[in-house]
């Protein structure tokens, strides 16, 4: 049976986490090394949190030492179950359908690729009961450059299922440009979700091979990937 493999994104895509994420990451500069800032205009959107994290070390002049990244990621993770309840992060509209009906399907299976360090992935999938529904992913903690996750997503998913996914049964569903650019690499399929910070029109500008303004209807996104 060939199977079809959905690597999702996280943020803007399964989740609205209305900021939780860049909260975290700003208090934790606080808590962690004393400093109250903003991290306003710091490009996010898409990013890898190693990226952001690198490029607020920069903003507020920290030495950006294996030690401090440890304990910024340890000062992050500990804040953000806090910022996902304070700031009432919920499931997008259709998703947890979705998420069911593939994981009902004998043809489909499911993952993650994600700029979320594994451990963030885990807490904010957790935090809505979704974590289960993805057995395997590539995560930041695998490179800080998006565009070369793919390869560890498809590998772990060839050996947990011990199958070779045709590229052509590849989905890579996210709500930003990087998540279309990141498809391109191992010659993966991109579904673009307008349910972030980038609108249709936006998203269009990178041809990704589906676009849908939401995912509320699932019949609409099956007949889109053919699953």
């Amino acid at each position: 049976m060939h199977k079809t493999l959905i690597l999702w994104d996280i943020d803007g895509t399964i989740l609205e986490s209305t900021g939780a994420g860049m909260e975290s990451l700003r208090r934790a500069l606080d808590t962690v090394f004393g400093i109250q800032g903003s991290l306003e205009g710091i490009d996010f959107a898409g990013r890898t949190d190693p990226y952001i994290m690198r490029e607020a070390m920069k903003r507020f002049r920290i030495e950006d030492t294996p030690a401090n990244r440890e304990r910024y990621i340890e000062g992050y993770l500990s804040l953000l179950p806090v910022l996902m309840k304070e700031k009432g992060a919920s499931v997008l509209p259709g998703v947890r359908t979705l998420l069911e009906e593939a994981a009902a399907k004998p043809d489909v299976v499911q993952g993650l690729l994600t700029g979320n360090l594994r451990r963030g992935a885990e807490v904010k999938l957790g935090y809505h009961g979704l974590w289960p529904y993805f057995p395997v992913g590539a995560f930041s903690d695998d490179n800080e450059i998006r565009n070369e996750l793919g390869p560890h997503a498809l590998r772990r998913a060839k050996a947990h299922w011990e199958h070779d996914f045709h590229v052509d049964r590849v989905w890579i569903v996210g709500d930003t440009p990087h998540d279309i650019a990141c498809s391109r690499p191992i010659g993966a399929k991109a579904l673009a979700v307008a349910t972030g910070k980038y609108s249709l029109a936006e998203l269009a500008a990178h041809h990704p091979d589906v676009l849908m303004k939401d995912l509320s209807d699932p019949a609409a996104f099956w007949q889109a990937i053919g699953g």
